[in-house]
């Protein structure tokens, strides 16, 4: 009798929950008029309605049915979708004040402990950690000639590494994110690493498995409810544990630069923020402090690192399988530079076929398929629906980057998207990999330098080869959740 007293009561109190969760639910509808989208369930959401190994193709087939903008629930979260380029672009462009704060996304705030750090935070935090990222970065040759040469030079160094396996086969993973990771690493913390430095692998290590995890069906589902996944065992688990061991790599870092800093002569990232520190340590309200200066090297360390990496990792498979494009960009290369010198950013201007082929590479790749969710500053009048303050909105860049309408062939990768009919370059609203907007990437100009120069500079010195036939390279993603993973291959850097 005791038993079933106990399961009673058990499930009244959980009707009871449900009705208040339903409740909240339309208090929480009735501060405006959002978009219509399919029915949530209690606590659920819309979760049976996403595919967690593809959800942007999900959200993609659901503005089939309630067009381009439209409301989804993240368990008990509304949040609206926008799926079109032309509704990206009116939201993140034409209103850019309004919906340009940095929206809920649980494991991005994993990321940044909570909203610190530049990617995570919002409001005056964002403002000032920003402002002071950008000119720091700039300070240290970010858009000039000082950081061309840091990426001829890494460059140089991989040209080296890849000759070293004389036309054999090989897993070109790391090492495109060590050539990758090393640029950034000379800003933020003053120098390169070795090729086979122990700390230096085992960041890479663990940024792989980050990237990795929040692409993964684990990833997706802690989106849905993080206070649950995070408590319990999973692979989702090996990703916090790296996101800690990189924090931690990073907490020592600072720790060393404060032993040996010299106010007068900063040497990078670091010593720029720990000079702001010993300025603002008696500001109460300052947001250069311990959790600002690791978050916010853990956000240009990231981002400096996977992005490109992963990009140049695909773009390579993708030229594997086509064979046709790899030997056009030899000829342009042999036409415009040359074998005897190392390519510079000033060549991308006479090389409209290259300048393609990479812009190409990240619309087909689709590298972050949802984008980093936004959220609106005021209660926001959008499309004839009225947007409540601090709702979370998904500006899906895939469907930007696949818009029919901005591109004629939208799941081939073909480099004419970004050609006219006389082989010069042209641009297209539709390009849209580095987001837009006031919160648009902070290294954009580093990326599309160090794009432009990896893969002039390798195929300068290298023919590919791969060990499987050109059916048998799969360019479908291996993984598509927070990112686009390529899958694992083998090519061979045949010397030209």
């Amino acid at each position: 009798m005791e038993l079933i007293g106990a399961t009673t009561l058990l499930l009244l109190a959980c009707i009871v929950f449900i009705l208040l969760i339903i409740t909240q639910a339309r208090k929480g509808k009735s501060k405006g008029r959002l978009p219509p989208g399919p029915t949530p369930l209690p606590i659920l959401g819309n979760i049976l309605q996403i595919n967690a190994k593809e959800v942007f193709k999900s959200l993609n087939k659901l503005s089939e049915k309630y067009g381009p903008v439209y409301t989804i629930h993240m368990g008990m979260d509304p949040v609206v979708v926008l799926c079109s380029c032309d509704a990206v672009r009116e939201a993140l462009i034409d209103n850019a004040e309004d919906f340009g704060a940095r929206g809920h996304l649980p494991i991005l705030e994993r990321f940044s402990s909570g909203g610190h750090g530049v990617v995570g935070s919002n409001g005056e935090r964002w403002k000032q950690l920003r402002r002071f990222s950008l000119m720091t970065l700039r300070n240290f040759g970010m858009g000039k000639r000082s950081i061309e040469q840091r990426i001829q030079e890494e460059v140089q160094f991989l040209i080296e590494e890849l000759r070293k396996s004389n036309g054999q086969p090989l897993d070109p993973t790391f090492y495109f994110s060590k050539a990758v990771s090393n640029v950034i690493c000379s800003v933020v913390f003053g120098d390169r690493f070795d090729y086979e430095d122990k700390e230096f692998l085992k960041l890479l290590a663990f940024m792989n498995e980050i990237f990795r995890g929040a692409s993964s069906v684990w990833g997706q589902i802690y989106n849905f409810y993080p206070k649950v996944m995070g408590k319990i065992p999973g692979p989702h688990q090996k990703m916090f544990n790296a996101i800690d061991g990189i924090q931690e790599v990073i907490t020592t870092r600072v720790k060393m630069h404060k032993e040996t800093l010299d106010p007068n002569d900063p040497r990078d990232f670091i010593d720029c923020f720990l000079i702001k520190m010993e300025q603002e340590k008696n500001i109460p309200e300052t947001e250069f402090h311990m959790n600002g200066i690791v978050n916010t090297t853990f956000d240009m360390f990231a981002a400096g690192t996977e992005t490109v990496s992963t990009t140049v990792r695909y773009g390579f498979l993708i030229l594997l399988k086509h064979p046709d494009v790899e030997e056009r960009i030899h000829k342009e290369i042999d036409q415009v530079i040359g074998r005897n010198r190392a390519p510079c950013i000033e060549d991308r201007s006479h090389m409209p076929y290259m300048d393609a082929v990479i812009h190409e590479i990240q619309r087909f790749i689709d590298l972050l398929p949802l984008g980093v969710p936004h959220k609106v500053t005021r209660d926001m009048k959008f499309r004839g629906f009225l947007i409540p303050k601090d709702t979370t909105i998904y500006p899906v860049l895939s469907s930007v980057l696949q818009d029919p309408k901005q591109f004629k062939y939208p799941h081939q990768f073909n480099p004419g998207h970004f050609l006219d009919d006389k082989g010069k370059f042209i641009r297209n609203d539709g390009f849209m990999p580095f987001s837009s907007g006031k919160r648009i990437c902070l290294g954009e100009g580093l990326a599309r330098m160090e794009l432009f120069l990896f893969f002039t500079t390798i195929l300068q010195n290298f023919g590919l080869w791969s060990p499987m036939s050109i059916e048998e390279i799969d360019l479908t993603p291996q993984m598509s959740g927070f990112g686009n993973v390529p899958h694992f291959y083998h090519l061979a850097f045949i010397p030209r």
